[in-house]
């Protein structure tokens, strides 16, 4: 049966735009063309129908030939992958970075990508945003070629303000900048060959005594053999001498959680897939780094991919899985590009493969990438990611562990939690968790941004004075005070000046009703509008809800309709009732919503409630 979406045709450009990611038609069932002497009957070969999860892949490629994704376009995949075209056009329309609206027109391939989040907005973004508005015309409208939009969180908020541009066509390029100028807007858009990225703000660079940062800095990260110089792949050869069982009981002793937010006990997930008799098994590495104010995990992935590669390795070996994927959000082009270059060339020296440092392991890695939607963080919604559908959490259970990508028993890691790893089969579990506090051992990466003299990324032992992170930056910029700290990103908390002598660790900041989430720690002084911070929060979580569960659906656009109202200091009926009827609100996206965002989109309005950003229950707005 035909399937089209329109009348429309997809172009010469675009059908080879999908035929470079899914391979040649070799049938017309499949896309391919119809011979005149076939009339209308062909051989179908099943085999032919590419996999569903090369679907993202190959809307990617059409974005990048030609600027969106056309209704041509989709009816040609919808043959090329036997799916109807509702279905591939649900999928593109999920994500921020495809454009499904109407094809462009002729030129029209540039779209430029301001951060106007929390970070950057401390950091300039509405004069960037003016100055683009001069230069390029209202937002979303195609001017030169060229249409600029406002963004979410691109995670370079250690140097913003921060711009993605989309080139699409000849050129066609992903390009991440910061701190941007219009000027380097400007070049970034005209010129064929970008200014390569600067490197990565990591103020520790060169500490031999840190732990998962401690190559950033001494090697280079498109050399394999700088990255050995160093001690890469010591952690994997002793992991292959000691067995799989022997990798996950040192993981397990070490206390090791995971660093994504969840602190999930790592070994406890690694023995649970490894003991599962279905097969295949596989690793994630999530690398979906989404949440306003943490860059951590690029940095990681930029500076020192050859360690994500091998700690992957290594939880593959652990997990007994042949396959391992990496899924690196759409936003993080250099990322994407290091972790390629690095998987092909420990392909080329046997660090992946067949026979994994001639040992018969066999083991490889595909890096695939998103296209701009914070809720792919979630592991269930990045397993849809994955495999081709629109990217929107599971219920749960059955657990990933059980039946995760493909249906599979798989492991999901985040990648702090991943190079950690290498840490504990260097240095054995008894030293690793001899450092941090009682509840969580080893070191935390955070992620310093805001009105701090050093914005970057640092590593601390867990338990350390949050005062003393913030000192690490430098401090607040001189005859500054501070009005509070946001810690944990979006799905986090805003803490006040008194918190600075807690340890960040657990349960220590359990009794203040905070976390440390995904390690995001902003300081805001006393020029910041923390009323427009919370705004920006709770209409950033009214974007970002997939829409699936009506609780997420429903409450965060009421929420960000109360912010809105408290902020602008018009309550309906008095501020007290505004917050009552915030509580109830809140309580419902708590106890109904199917994932993690819908059940802490309100936490950081609950804390600005609680500090008085909004006004106190009973008090004035």
């Amino acid at each position: 049966m035909e399937r089209h979406l329109s009348a429309d045709a997809a172009t010469a450009d675009e059908r080879a735009a999908v035929d470079a990611i899914l391979s040649r038609p070799p049938s017309p069932w499949v896309g391919g063309e119809r011979s005149p002497h076939a009339l209308h009957a062909a051989r179908r070969d099943e085999s032919a129908v590419p996999p569903r999860d090369l679907l993202l892949p190959a809307l990617r490629a059409l974005q990048a030939e030609a600027g969106g994704v056309s209704r041509g376009a989709i009816s040609y995949l919808a043959a090329r992958m036997d799916l109807p075209p509702s279905d591939i056009y649900g999928v593109a329309a999920f994500y921020a970075l495809l454009d499904v609206d109407a094809p462009p027109e002729a030129g029209a391939s540039v779209k430029v990508h301001l951060c106007d989040d929390v970070v950057c907005q401390l950091a300039g973004a509405e004069s960037l945003i003016a100055k683009l508005r001069d230069r390029y015309g209202a937002e979303g409208e195609p001017a030169g070629g060229v249409s600029w939009h406002r963004s979410p969180c691109l995670g370079q908020c250690d140097r913003g303000p921060a711009v993605l541009v989309q080139r699409a066509g000849t050129y066609a390029a992903d390009i991440a900048i910061a701190s941007a100028t219009a000027e380097d807007v400007a070049r970034a858009i005209a010129d064929p060959t970008p200014a390569p990225t600067p490197p990565a703000t990591v103020p520790q660079a060169g500490d031999a005594s840190l732990v998962v940062l401690r190559r950033i800095g001494r090697v280079d990260p498109a050399d394999l053999d700088s990255y050995r110089h160093a001690g890469g792949y010591e952690s994997l050869r002793r992991a292959l001498a000691l067995g799989p069982e022997s990798v996950i009981q040192w993981v397990t002793d070490s206390g090791l959680q995971g660093r994504g937010g969840a602190a999930f006990p790592t070994g406890v997930k690694w023995r649970a897939v490894a003991s599962q008799a279905a097969r295949t098994h596989y690793v994630v590495a999530n690398a979906d780094e989404s949440e306003p104010g943490t860059f951590k995990d690029r940095v990681v992935m930029e500076e020192d991919p050859f360690a994500v590669v091998e700690a992957l390795t290594i939880a593959g070996y652990a997990t007994g899985a042949e396959q391992g994927f990496i899924y690196v959000r759409g936003e993080y082009p250099l990322a994407a590009a290091r972790l390629r270059h690095a998987i092909a060339r420990a392909r080329q020296r046997g660090f992946l493969g067949s026979n994994v440092m001639g040992r018969g392991l066999s083991f490889d890695i595909d890096v695939r990438q998103g296209a701009g939607a914070y809720i792919c963080g979630e592991e269930t919604a990045l397993f849809n990611s994955l495999e081709g559908r629109r990217g929107e959490p599971r219920n749960k259970p059955p657990f990933p562990t059980v039946h995760g990508l493909f249906g599979k028993p798989t492991a999901v890691n985040n990648i702090e939690t991943l190079l950690n790893v290498l840490a504990i089969l260097a240095v054995g579990p008894e030293r690793f968790r001899a450092v941090g506090a009682e509840d969580a051992k080893g070191t935390r990466l955070f992620s310093l941004s805001g009105a701090v003299m050093r914005p970057g990324l640092y590593e601390a032992p867990f338990g350390t004075r949050l005062g003393a992170v913030i000192d690490m930056a430098g401090g607040l910029r001189p005859g500054r005070t501070l009005q509070a700290v946001l810690l944990g990103g979006a799905a986090g908390s805003f803490v006040g000046p008194e918190a600075l002598d807690t340890p960040l660790a657990p349960a220590a900041l359990r009794p203040i009703g905070a976390t440390l989430g995904s390690g995001v720690v902003v300081v805001f002084d006393d020029t910041a509008n923390l009323r427009h911070t919370v705004l920006r929060i709770a209409r950033f979580f009214r974007d970002e809800s997939c829409g699936q569960c009506v609780p997420c659906r429903v409450g965060t656009v009421r929420q960000e309709e109360l912010v809105a109202r408290l902020a602008a200091g018009t309550p309906r009926g008095s501020a007290a009732d505004e917050i009552r009827l915030f509580h109830d609100i809140a309580q419902a996206m708590r106890d109904a919503s199917i994932c993690g965002l819908g059940q802490t989109a309100a936490s950081a309005v609950d804390s600005a409630i609680r500090l008085g950003i909004l006004g106190r229950e009973g008090g004035p707005a």
